[in-house]
């Protein structure tokens, strides 16, 4: 497995030139952000990332964690790396400053978050979750939970985890059984729980568990579901881990990849019941717990990005460098001067830029959406957050795996053997698209609560801006595929609007893939578009902009294409799905 390389000049190039990073830094509280002081965090978090995460990531993969005596012993490195990791304060990069973070924009915490994610998924799934408790605690929880736990899950002290799945439930939440029975100001928890990220482990002091229960006598399905802080070691009055839970973890689940992350088994409640604290009001717990998984959609849809830069940049090392056959004027070539293998190169690259540059506005929509003093541009940047996270989650991770299996390619033989470190990065990958909600959710989420709840409003204001930008430009010379591929989007999104469920859910994974697809091929163009203005004046990076324009063009000529047939397929309802019985699959 090669060295992991940050991509920092891509980074900055979106936050400095596509985004603008000095529309989330003129926002009230983020008047320190400068581009020297972003520049400098990207430059550590590499630094940390190439030479602390990435030759962890390998052992992760071949020793991953074990489980002994009710104990998890996380793979060789890890725990000194968390402690470094908190050390150094990369926790708390966005985290309130009330609570001991640093108060950054997410737009500059989603690069760093890149970083480790490529870096060392199995690692960095453990902070990521954590971020997600913190953002659940500090929006819906009490004063006193606040004061609790905050402080010390921003400084990485104690770590999160998010406990929703059961065997009998998995995209089922409503099936949920484990159960709360309250007990004076708190409650008492009973039932497993699987697929637990993190969910036992000994690189910190506590984790805070935040466990979906049924109270005693609440209605079945997710009306009748409730949010409960479950800490591993109970909190006594001076803030410090008391006595132990009456909670477990009873197996480490036997996994394709992420062997470096514990994902476990959990039993709550085997003797006296786990004592679990009601986060807001019983019966509102889906709600609140949806506050942590979109945090965690936006996160893993990064994972994809991530993944996918990771295989690509194993992949052009391997190319670069081994000799196989000749080219055509007879000489040895290495195999990134046969064509193919330069397509398949080249498709990676431009949609791990494409991926990127989506998830980085993203980021951006929510900074605005948080702290814009305008209401009227804060609920628009929030429509357009909501309308984009099913499509970051779902078209980012598909791509992610399909970039892996491509760098597998590349590869060839090789790519099959574990030792060249390509396979991993395919497996890794996989677990990314059935993460928090599988793709198909998110695709039925985009059609069903996204376009059908507004009609597609927020999706037109996004299709006004790309039109916009079409008449304004050139298209980075892409020969009108974009205004094409728009017009297959306008058109599928209204299909979908006029015809509504359950046509819409039929077509619904073609929709977001056009969706994705198109959007990307926006950002790619403007990207062309700044890179061409700046060829003029290009101060020795003439060949990085010149890169981005051959992308970009690339893009255009062989992913946008795509849009007219997954139009096609977006809009041809249920009858052909339905055709055959059951019996006959």
């Amino acid at each position: 497995m090669i060295p992991y390389t940050a991509p920092l000049r891509d980074m900055q190039f979106l936050l400095e030139e596509l985004i603008g990073l000095d529309q989330v830094s003129g926002l009230p509280g983020y008047d320190d952000v400068s581009d020297d002081l972003v520049r400098a965090v990207l430059a550590e978090a590499g630094k940390f990332g190439s030479e602390v995460l990435a030759p962890l990531n390998r052992g992760g993969d071949t020793e991953g964690a074990r489980l002994e005596n009710g104990a998890v012993t996380t793979a060789p490195g890890f725990a000194d790396a968390y402690k470094s990791f908190v050390d150094g304060g990369w926790n708390g990069l966005v985290c309130d400053t009330e609570f001991g973070g640093q108060g950054l924009p997410w737009l500059v915490a989603t690069p760093v978050s890149e970083i480790w994610d490529s870096a060392n998924l199995a690692f960095s799934l453990c902070p990521m979750l954590t971020l997600s408790a913190i953002e659940l605690l500090t929006i819906h929880g009490t004063d006193e939970q606040r004061a609790t736990y905050l402080e010390k899950l921003v400084s990485g002290e104690w770590t999160g985890t998010m406990n929703l799945t059961e065997p009998q439930a998995g995209t089922d939440i409503g099936a949920i059984r484990c159960r709360a029975v309250k007990d004076g100001d708190h409650y008492r928890l009973a039932g497993q729980k699987i697929f637990i990220t993190w969910g036992e482990h000994d690189v910190a002091d506590n984790i805070i568990h935040m466990v979906l229960a049924r109270v005693q006598g609440a209605p079945g399905g997710v009306k009748g579901l409730s949010l409960f802080i479950v800490p591993k070691f109970l909190v006594n009055a001076d803030g410090a881990p008391g006595r132990r839970n009456d909670l477990r973890c009873v197996s480490l689940e036997h996994k394709l990849g992420i062997h470096g992350s514990p994902t476990a088994v959990m039993s709550y409640g085997d003797d006296d019941g786990a004592v679990g604290y009601l986060v807001g009001e019983e019966g509102r717990g889906i709600e609140y717990m949806f506050t942590m998984m979109n945090n965690a959609r936006l996160a893993v849809g990064l994972e994809g990005v991530a993944i996918a830069e990771r295989a690509y940049q194993q992949a052009r090392d391997y190319a670069a460098n081994r000799i196989q056959g000749r080219a055509a004027d007879g000489t040895p070539a290495t195999l990134d001067r046969h064509l193919d293998v330069r397509r398949m190169l080249m498709t990676m690259k431009c949609r791990i830029e494409a991926m990127r540059a989506l998830a980085y506005s993203v980021a951006a929509s929510s900074d605005i959406a948080r702290r814009h003093p305008d209401a009227k541009i804060r609920a628009s940047q929030h429509a357009r957050l909501d309308l984009l996270v099913p499509v970051v989650k779902a078209w980012s991770t598909d791509q992610g795996v399909e970039i892996a299996s491509m760098g597998v390619q590349v590869h060839g033989g090789a790519g099959f053997i574990e030792e060249t470190g390509a396979a991993q990065h395919y497996r890794d990958a996989r677990i990314t698209s059935i993460y928090e909600g599988a793709n198909g959710i998110q695709a039925l989420d985009l059609v069903g609560r996204k376009m059908l709840g507004d009609r597609g409003a927020a999706a037109g204001e996004l299709f006004d801006e790309m039109r916009a930008f079409v008449r304004s430009s050139n298209e980075g010379s892409g020969d009108g595929a974009l205004d094409e591929a728009i017009g297959s989007l306008q058109r599928a999104t209204d299909w979908i609007v006029a015809n509504g469920m359950p046509s819409a859910a039929a077509g619904a994974t073609p929709y977001l893939e056009l969706f994705g697809i198109v959007v990307g091929g926006y950002l790619m163009a403007r990207s062309a578009s700044i890179a061409e203005a700046r060829l003029a004046d290009a101060n020795g990076e003439a060949s990085f902009y010149r890169a981005k324009i051959a992308t970009a063009r690339f893009y255009a000529g062989n992913i946008l294409p795509r849009a007219g047939g997954l139009e096609r397929a977006a809009t041809s309802g249920s009858e052909a799905l339905m055709a055959m019985t059951e019996d006959a699959l």
